[in-house]
């Protein structure tokens, strides 16, 4: 059974340090078996954060403070018209991180199906990702961490966010590629509550399979 707890939406946005306690918070009780697997849903107050892998040059260079945090991935922007998910889910064993990763995809490329957006993997990359007519650009981040058997972080969503946050960084290490939201594909503005059923119910959906691969 999955618990999906909506943390804040619009216009309640939720500071990242806020969030990433809850997440501590709930990932102990999972761990101790006290709680059953929880989705935390949420849009963030603007932030940056790192994974361990940041190097310097991808951080901003008109200091903006960055929160260094204990996922994988590299640099990011979190903020209003994102909608962020952490899944803090007990994995089967043997622990098997890129198979979760795959999974968490999956879930959203079915997601942007709804939407009308053809999302895709990038063999190499995490995340989700969408054609443009000059570009190919993620509309979905994916940085996770597996401590004790249970996850903790998650994805990103672009739905209506601005992305000038982004041109001050190099998002997730690439520089090669650009990034999107729902809204600039669909010529539509499409916030994080119009898709937060969705994901939502994607994901229950997904916890009722565990031993099934999700069509991408």
């Amino acid at each position: 059974m999955l618990d999906v707890r909506t943390v804040g939406l619009a216009p309640r946005f939720v500071p990242y340090q806020e969030g990433w306690a809850l997440q501590r918070e709930l990932h102990a009780e999972i761990v101790a078996g006290d709680r059953d697997d929880t989705l935390l849903l949420m849009e963030h107050e603007p932030v940056y954060t790192a994974g361990a892998r940041t190097a310097r040059h991808e951080r901003p260079v008109d200091g903006t403070p960055v929160v260094d945090v204990d996922r994988g991935g590299k640099i990011t922007w979190h903020g209003p018209g994102q909608l962020v998910g952490y899944p803090l889910l007990r994995l089967p064993e043997p622990i098997d991180v890129v198979a979760h990763v795959r999974r968490l995809e999956a879930v959203l490329i079915g997601v942007l199906r709804e939407w009308g957006v053809d999302g895709y993997r990038v063999e190499g990359r995490s995340g989700v990702w969408v054609r443009r007519p000059l570009s190919e650009d993620k509309i979905a981040a994916i940085g996770v961490r597996v401590q004790r058997g249970v996850t903790m972080h998650g994805f990103a969503l672009n739905c209506d966010n601005s992305l000038l946050p982004f041109r001050s960084i190099v998002p997730c290490g690439i520089s090669d590629a650009g990034v999107t939201t729902i809204s600039e594909v669909v010529g539509a503005d499409v916030s994080p509550a119009d898709v937060h059923d969705a994901v939502a119910e994607a994901f229950r959906s997904a916890a009722t399979t565990p031993d099934a691969e999700v069509a991408a």
